[in-house]
């Protein structure tokens, strides 16, 4: 099975790679104004962090007359599927049964996300 490369993404680039995944072929300031008013950053900001995240292999851009447009290089599975893995391994050994433990006792579940999970269990029993 092929590994996934597991991307190591900080809040602000998160941030920015959801954007994109909405906004594909997005300019800085796209990026700056769907972060919203309140993110409180420079342009200049936003502008390093695509560059940075270019070079990670994260983000690509075209040309487009005087604009670079951005748009994401990863898929956010992707993303997910390195972050979570790389959390789970780190943080719980790669124990699934510790990491749900974890979420059980520490996190509010309701009684409709125990019945999902108990189907997500019996489903992947069945694959089994």
């Amino acid at each position: 099975m092929k590994k996934t490369k597991a991307f190591r993404l900080g809040d602000l680039q998160l941030r920015i790679m959801k954007v994109l995944w909405e906004h594909p072929d997005a300019t800085v300031a796209d990026v700056l104004a769907a972060l919203g008013p309140n993110a409180d950053l420079a342009y200049t900001t936003i502008a390093t962090m695509l560059r940075k995240m270019e070079e990670r292999g994260l983000v690509a851009h075209r040309v487009d007359g005087r604009s670079f447009l951005y748009h994401a290089a990863v898929g956010e599975a992707e993303i997910s599927h390195g972050m979570t893995s790389h959390l789970v391994d780190r943080l719980f050994e790669g124990s699934l049964a510790d990491v749900v433990s974890h979420l059980l006792t520490t996190r509010e579940v309701s009684r409709d996300e125990l019945r999902e999970l108990e189907k997500l269990i019996a489903a992947k029993k069945k694959q089994l």
